[in-house]
């Protein structure tokens, strides 16, 4: 094996033209009827991952091989690139596949619910022994996968939306959710190109000091999520000052409809815009810091977080909600947000140890 072995954020090229897959759920591996290589009769084959979603995407993979499972990541992929994941003689009894969205983008889209449980890390990992956690270790929902095979005999395996992008378009819908994310409006997200689209890029790039031509460079993505990550003179902002991971957490009230959502990632010495759509008449944050466990983390026997006195539902989990009243009975904490006024400008906050 070579470079493109190991797991790891680089190496990504463009998808081939080939039809998407229709999808049922929001992830759709695709795979049609082509059985994996026996281990009676190996043959030459790389596996490659091609992703035509608009999110910018992180991707471990399961390989299970006489009653032993072994599990490898990260793998990032952009919206309409491929990569090669494995290289040379596959001899595996199943492939498996489990797929994250970068933390940027808040309540995930992507499903959680494959049959199998294996052991990833939070960096890039080669795990032997997948089936048992060890520390530093926690269990994914990994979903078995039958590769397409084309005719130089690479196996690719397709991870699309339910609105089948094409790879124009899933690159399309991955800067203009970007840009939604950065502050820039351009919606809908459709992949469809048009003037709003092209002023909401114009302004980024120009508020970033970068030419066109950078669009069509393999380090757009990169230099687009970058951005995100930084404070912006639109929106909200949050900064992780502390020397842990922050979750956070934002609210919505358009003066109809109050909408709680998370849970954000924000990485110590990171910042993140979080994607709040519309011209909502007022925005809440909550945010706390967290172990590697996912713990809050405590003070003096205090949790270390930042909200106020709105109250407002979360959950454990990843969460989208609505409704807002008696959270516990559906399920949810009432938790108190603090409000942020981003009527005028953008508006900062720091997260940072008292």
């Amino acid at each position: 094996m070579d470079g493109r072995d190991r797991p790891g954020h680089d190496g990504g090229e463009r998808c081939g033209r080939a039809k998407s897959v229709p999808a049922r759920v929001v992830l759709a591996l695709a795979a049609l009827l082509l059985p994996l290589l026996a281990a009676s009769s190996p043959a030459r084959a790389d596996l490659k991952l091609c992703n035509r979603m608009s999110y910018v995407v992180e991707a471990a993979i399961g390989i299970d091989e006489k009653a032993a499972t072994a599990t490898r990541g990260w793998f990032r992929l952009d919206p309409a690139t491929c990569r090669v994941v494995l290289q040379g003689t596959l001899t595996a009894d199943r492939i498996l596949l489990h797929a994250r969205a970068l933390s940027l983008y808040g309540a995930s889209p992507l499903a959680a619910n494959g049959n199998d449980q294996l052991c990833v890390a939070s960096d890039n990992f080669v795990i032997a022994a997948a089936r048992q956690c060890r520390t530093g270790q926690t269990p994914a929902a990994f979903t078995q996968v039958t590769p397409t095979k084309t005719d130089d005999g690479t196996l690719i395996a397709y991870l699309a939306e339910s609105a089948e992008y094409d790879d124009e378009q899933a690159r399309l819908a991955g800067i203009q959710r970007l840009l939604g994310i950065a502050g820039y409006d351009a919606s809908p997200i459709d992949g469809v190109d048009g003037p709003k689209t092209q002023a909401a890029l114009a302004a980024f790039l120009k508020s970033r000091g970068l030419s066109s031509d950078v669009v069509s460079q393999p380090s757009f993505f990169p230099t687009m999520v970058e951005a995100v990550q930084t404070p912006s003179p639109t929106g909200l902002t949050w900064c992780n000052d502390t020397p842990h991971k922050v979750m956070a957490a934002v609210g919505t009230d358009d003066g109809r409809t109050v909408v709680s959502r998370g849970w954000y990632r924000i990485d110590a010495g990171k910042c993140l815009h979080p994607d709040i759509t519309g011209q909502p008449k007022k925005v809440y944050s909550f945010a706390e810091a967290v172990d590697d466990e996912n713990r809050t983390i405590k003070l003096k026997n205090k949790p270390l977080n930042w909200g106020g006195l709105v109250q407002l539902c979360t959950r454990e989990n990843k969460f989208e909600t609505s409704e807002q009243g008696d959270c516990p009975s559906r399920g949810f904490t009432a938790t108190g947000f603090t409000a942020v006024d981003i009527t005028r400008s953008g508006k900062t906050l720091r997260f940072a140890p008292p």
